[in-house]
């Protein structure tokens, strides 16, 4: 399923998981992967270049002033490329370790663009990366800042790595009867055969939205406003007919998900749940934890715009275990 692997790397706790989990995908499907380092001896350059007015006046003669910007960038671009080398070394014994080729790309600007750039360019299919890196503040439990650009930057698949675990045990799909959450269901079948996983489909549909949406009306629709707009009688509709109507729909979606099982091989558990879709799914994944979720990049509302679903945004963000945005 997956050709080309990529996996940047920045020595910290989550790259290292990172390239754990990134070996392993390779080496069961038989992968190519490729790590990454991106560096930015340019940015330190700038930065020097701003504080020199604050020198002391003995340094601020020019020939002594060339000399120091001469060995600042002598110093830390040869200085950043050997850490970053280090950091790739890593990278490369992992693989070595598993009897594994692999590539290593060396990048040096901003991290988040010129990784994106290199995934675009090189056509990965998929990126193994760290929820968070170096940058991460003591206790900070958000998305990084270079993850999240790099995930909206891209069309490639993400995993976006959130502890050490392995792909083992449970899958969980999220479905919503879109095209994008079926092809998810797909690749989960895919990764569930060769790591010898089980695959559970989960599918939320909202009953409460035109309840709250019915009463925030009140007080804003003048009495004449709600007599043509037949406030009583659509709210009713809703409540006896929409909202059990779209009970059975997602209970379609799931009706689907086991049949694309079926002709797979697979006897897929399916769950429906009520409410906020991201959130019962969080919710669902605290009380039973799956070793991956796998989530369509785009969801049922897509824009033309190709602008990421916010259930699966969310999902990336909340959820505690490893998610593919796929």
């Amino acid at each position: 399923m997956y050709k080309e692997i990529y996996v940047p790397v920045d020595n910290s706790e989550h790259s290292n998981y990172s390239i754990t989990l990134g070996v392993t995908i390779a080496e069961k499907m038989g992968s190519r992967i490729t790590g990454s380092h991106v560096y930015s001896a340019s940015l330190h350059d700038r930065r020097f270049k701003d504080m020199e007015e604050g020198l002391p006046e003995p340094y601020l003669e020019q020939k002594r002033l060339d000399r120091s910007r001469r060995v600042h960038a002598s110093l830390i671009g040869d200085g950043l490329r050997l850490i970053s080398d280090a950091y790739l070394d890593v990278f490369e014994r992992k693989c070595a370790e598993h009897h594994l080729p692999c590539g290593r790309s060396l990048l040096e600007g901003k991290n988040w663009y010129e990784i994106a750039r290199d995934v675009r360019n090189n056509h990965y299919d998929l990126v193994v990366m760290g929820i968070r890196g170096l940058g991460s503040v003591n206790g900070n439990s958000f998305m990084g800042s270079v993850c999240e650009r790099v995930m909206r930057n891209i069309n490639a698949d993400v995993l976006v790595v959130k502890n050490d675990n392995g792909i083992s045990g449970k899958i969980l799909v999220a479905v919503d009867g879109s095209r994008h959450s079926y092809q998810a269901l797909e690749k989960a079948l895919a990764l569930s055969d060769v790591f010898d996983a089980q695959v559970e489909v989960v599918s939320v549909f909202d009953p409460h939205f035109h309840t709250v949406a019915f009463k925030s009306l009140v007080g804003v629709l003048s009495r004449e406003d709600g007599e043509k707009f037949r406030f009583k009688e659509q709210a009713t509709l809703h409540d006896e007919v929409i909202d059990k109507g779209l009970k059975k729909v997602y209970e379609g979606y799931l009706r689907e998900a086991r049949s694309i099982g079926e002709k797979k091989g697979h006897v897929i558990a399916t769950t429906l749940l009520a409410g906020k879709p991201y959130y019962e799914i969080c919710r669902y994944i605290e009380n039973a934890p799956p070793s991956l979720l796998v989530v369509g990049r785009y969801g049922a509302h897509q824009a033309e715009e190709p602008e990421m679903g916010s259930t699966a945004e969310n999902l990336v963000r909340q959820a505690q275990c490893n998610v593919l945005l796929a």
